[in-house]
């Protein structure tokens, strides 16, 4: 499968220059699963620490509109979140987009900051604690939104279920990227599977870009920056579920479930 990961920002005169070059990127380089970044093309409302009902509506709006750009992608599949109400609850929710059926709602982030600058549980409710397989065409996936890359108990379940790749969509700052980074390897070497993350990127550095591809032996494939925003890799799906035959998952195999 050939899949995109990146970094964007959300200002509207940086957005639609960077959605642009990320359209003909993914165009001219023929993706079939685009990664986004957590909530990528609105405001980070969470960096605000008071709830505002106002901006939240606006915001909200704001990514319905965003998301009925997806199709300029021309990819098969585009995974990332967005913010909507569910029930009464305000959500930061996963979906899968594809050309043949448009959006599907994913899990949404269970687990959240709530610090300066990431006051998530000021703007969202919790969503779910578990942690399923997904499908997008051939590719079998799990979705860990941010923060919960560090949700470790998810790499063994991900390497029981057989996920082909681990998406982590992201809004995380440049000065943690190696820390991120290490639990990105961290979880392809546990899990088996291709590690992909996308991140947010802005000016100030509250968001650091360095969106990667990680293969299941924790080879770095491919990260993005300022100067490559972008990165598009093929990936053998088959490797993947090999992987898991392979140490350190094969020594695991004795607990999983039969």
């Amino acid at each position: 499968m050939r899949v995109t990961v990146c970094e964007l920002p959300h200002e509207t005169d940086a957005l639609d220059v960077a959605w642009a070059a990320l359209c003909a990127h993914t165009d001219a380089h023929g993706s079939q699963l685009v990664l986004l970044p957590e909530l990528a093309l609105v405001e980070a409302v969470w960096e605000h620490e008071d709830f505002d009902v106002a901006r939240w509506n606006a915001v909200e709006a704001l990514s319905a509109v965003q998301l009925e750009r997806l199709p300029e992608l021309r990819a098969e599949f585009v995974v990332g979140t967005r913010p909507v109400h569910v029930n009464g609850r305000r959500l930061n929710q996963g979906y899968l987009w594809s050309s043949a059926h448009g959006l599907r709602p994913l899990r949404s982030k269970y687990f959240m900051p709530d610090e300066p600058g990431n006051w998530e549980e000021s703007w969202f409710a919790p969503g779910d604690p578990r942690f399923p397989a997904y499908h997008a065409g051939a590719a079998s996936f799990g979705l860990n939104v941010c923060t919960e890359l560090w949700a470790m108990e998810s790499y063994a379940e991900y390497a029981r279920l057989g996920v082909d790749l681990m998406l982590v969509p992201r809004a995380t700052s440049l000065a943690t990227t190696t820390q991120w980074l290490a639990m990105g390897i961290a979880s392809a070497v546990r899990s088996g599977a291709f590690s992909l993350s996308s991140n947010r990127v802005d000016t100030s550095g509250a968001c650091g870009g360095s969106g990667w591809i990680i293969d299941p032996a924790g080879e770095i494939i491919a990260i993005t920056s300022a100067t490559s925003p972008f990165a598009t890799r093929e990936l053998s799906l088959e490797s993947a579920a090999a992987a898991k035959h392979s140490y350190p998952r094969y020594v695991f195999r004795a607990c999983w479930p039969r």
